[in-house]
């Protein structure tokens, strides 16, 4: 008969569940540091041998790391879908944006009808503040702050979709967002009237997953997506025109 003798697990081997489900859901995330040793026992209601059993599994197999005087923090579970090489090369040629822009425009398309569907009222409520926190930078002057706010915001509707795989391969594309490997996304928020028209569209991204109409989400991140990369196009197209009246006028002189 298939049966086997029920064995009580062990608390050790219960907290290294615990926080492998917490990394695989992106609740800790890499670089983020855990409790002090007596905090965490405390709050996992296990004693300090047995959670220093579990971090140390944990260590073994790389999703944390201690560093010496300063704690134990999350691993670098991200790593990088793209080598130093091959960042450098993407760097360097148009159409690595543009096919980044096309991948984006389709993993967070649906991403957003996921949202709209799966998203519980709390992934909505966090996706509705962190738009609030948007407008109000918004009304100010233009900062590094509304380009994290705009990562920001997309994660969360990442995170509201519950895929983890999606989650974590995005959260590793942001990455390479955050270092400028594809655009600085900097150039987008410098234009006024890209400014309004950024927040217009985020706006209607929010509406849309308020009233949890994933089609409506859907068009609306594709409908963005469409606009930055459309004003990136012409913002290239620009500055070679520009090199190119700059030769004129030389010439002229």
């Amino acid at each position: 008969m298939p049966f086997r003798p029920v064995q009580s697990e062990k608390l050790s081997s219960a907290v290294v569940r615990q926080i492998e489900e917490l990394i695989l859901r992106g609740i800790l995330r890499p670089g983020e540091r855990l409790p002090s040793e007596r905090d965490l026992s405390e709050r996992l209601s296990v004693s300090r041998p047995s959670l220093r059993d579990a971090i140390g599994e944990l260590q073994e197999s790389g999703l944390l790391s201690a560093r010496a005087g300063s704690g134990v923090f999350v691993g670098d579970v991200l790593g990088s879908a793209f080598s130093p090489a091959l960042q450098d090369l993407m760097s360097r040629h148009e159409t690595a944006v543009d096919d980044y822009l096309a991948f984006r425009r389709d993993m967070e398309g649906l991403a957003a009808e996921r949202a709209a569907r799966l998203g519980s009222d709390t992934d909505l409520k966090v996706v509705a503040r962190v738009f609030e926190k948007m407008e109000a930078a918004q009304r100010g002057r233009p900062s590094e702050e509304e380009g994290h706010l705009d990562a920001k915001f997309h994660m969360a509707i990442i995170e509201a979709s519950h895929n983890v795989v999606m989650l974590h391969m995005m959260r590793s594309m942001y990455e390479l967002l955050q270092t400028g490997v594809f655009y600085n996304r900097q150039i987008m928020f410098d234009q006024s009237t890209t400014r309004d028209m950024l927040l217009d569209q985020h706006r209607a991204i929010n509406l849309a997953l308020q009233a949890r109409d994933g089609a409506k989400a859907r068009r609306a991140v594709e409908t963005h997506l469409d606009y930055v990369q459309q004003s990136l196009s012409d913002q290239r197209r620009a500055a070679k025109n520009e090199d190119i009246a700059k030769l004129r006028l030389d010439h002229q002189s």
